[in-house]
């Protein structure tokens, strides 16, 4: 096993100085009260590797050169490399409304916009909620769009069609049928001037503001305009989206051409090994709406809990249909960390305990704290002992073919 000290990166959405759930995993000297944590990222991603501390010799190397050295530490099916991209998030903030591409979409954007699509992988994610984790996540079922529309009939001037509602309210009976309906509605919406939408932005939140019974979706469209002021197209987004929040230990899981947005709290998230970010709205990035309407499904659904697995006392798996990675949650109830074909990131969130490594040759000892992280090698014989009561940890890895497939 081997300690990793781990890249931050201050987005403006991120939490400032030790507010930010960040900044107490890290050392206090590395934290500054006026900057912005928003994500640690654990792995070997180039715009954000970790290093390899307390190598022989005291010093230290970038994970990604560490493995390419030392190819037995991964599985085989690792193909000598991380497939996954860990991170902690620190939300104060809105994030972007996005989405991520397939991997044939991907190689198609990096291929005609590098720039903006820097990798030709797709970015399936989960994130796993540390504190209360606000957000948005795919469309809402028919009758909530519908029911919103007709609120505001200023969305319905945009969409410039009523009948299309009908359309919509046929769904359950013809699934092609509605998706249409709503991909028409939504690219209508999306698409209009700035001028327009601007217009729409204000008439909504003004008459927003003088309700004085505020359903919470109302409550989020006053914030994000708030937050973004000026018009921004992204503030509508509640309307046709799944306002949800997770409790801690709960999970989503975010599929390509998936529109979500962040907006508050703590997670743990887990990704395949790319940046690629579709962006449309709450936000002052680049903004590329026609290939976000082109490329969403519009699956309509109730919000998307994923169910995690309970392996064992203490230890439960998050494990989506996705070859890059699942992730472990390890209590304090756990005495034996369970052996892995794959090389892994364990990062400890809560609390603290004692980390043993059994070799054929030796077995060497590790306080584990809060704010470590660890690359574990693959078949890892270990067990913890002397855990606080408080004592959290996540471990990311790439399953083997057959976890996978079954």
């Amino acid at each position: 096993m081997q300690r990793l000290e781990c890249a931050v990166q201050h987005y403006a959405w991120g939490k400032t100085g030790q507010d930010s759930f960040i900044a107490r995993l890290l050392p206090a000297e590395r934290v500054d009260a006026k900057k912005r944590y928003a994500e640690l990222w654990m792995g070997t991603h180039p715009n954000g590797p970790s290093r390899v501390v307390g190598l022989d010799g005291g010093g230290e190397t970038n994970l990604r050169d560490f493995l390419a050295r030392n190819p037995t530490l991964l599985g085989e099916h690792e193909e000598g490399e991380l497939r996954f991209l860990f991170k902690v998030l620190s939300v104060d903030k809105a994030l972007s409304i996005q989405s991520h591409p397939t991997k044939e979409q991907a190689k198609l954007l990096h291929a005609n916009d590098p720039k903006n699509y820097p990798d030709d992988n797709h970015k399936p994610e989960m994130a796993i909620a540390l504190t209360e984790f606000e957000l948005l996540c795919g469309f809402q079922l028919p009758h909530g769009i519908i029911s919103n529309m007709k609120a505001h009939r200023e969305l319905l001037q945009l969409v410039d069609d009523e009948s299309l509602l009908d359309e919509l309210a046929q769904t359950e009976h013809d699934a092609k049928r509605g998706r249409e309906a709503l991909r028409q509605i939504f690219c209508k919406v999306w698409t209009s001037s700035a001028e327009r939408i601007a217009q729409v932005v204000v008439q909504i939140v003004d008459r927003l503001d003088k309700k004085t019974d505020r359903a919470p979706v109302d409550e989020l469209v006053l914030r994000l305009n708030n937050q973004f002021p000026g018009g921004d197209i992204g503030v509508l987004a509640p309307f046709f989206l799944n306002f949800f929040t997770l409790q801690p230990g709960q999970a989503t899981f975010l599929g390509p051409n998936e529109p979500h947005a962040y907006l508050s709290g703590d997670c743990v998230e887990c990704m395949a090994l790319s940046d690629n970010t579709i962006r449309a709205g709450l936000t002052p990035k680049f903004k590329d709406v026609p290939t976000l309407c082109s490329s969403l499904t519009y699956r309509m659904y109730a919000p998307p809990i994923f169910e995690p697995k309970k392996l064992a006392d203490g230890v439960t798996e998050y494990a989506p249909s996705v070859e890059e990675f699942a992730v472990h949650k390890i209590e304090s109830k756990v005495s034996t960390l369970r052996p892995i074909s794959a090389g892994s990131i364990l990062i400890v969130v809560a609390g603290s305990a004692i980390l043993l490594e059994v070799d054929e040759k030796q077995q060497h000892e590790r306080q584990i704290v809060l704010g470590d992280v660890l690359f574990l090698t693959k078949d890892l014989n270990a067990s913890l002992r002397d855990t606080s009561s408080d004592f959290l940890a996540f471990r990311s890895f790439t399953p083997s073919p057959p976890h996978f497939a079954k």
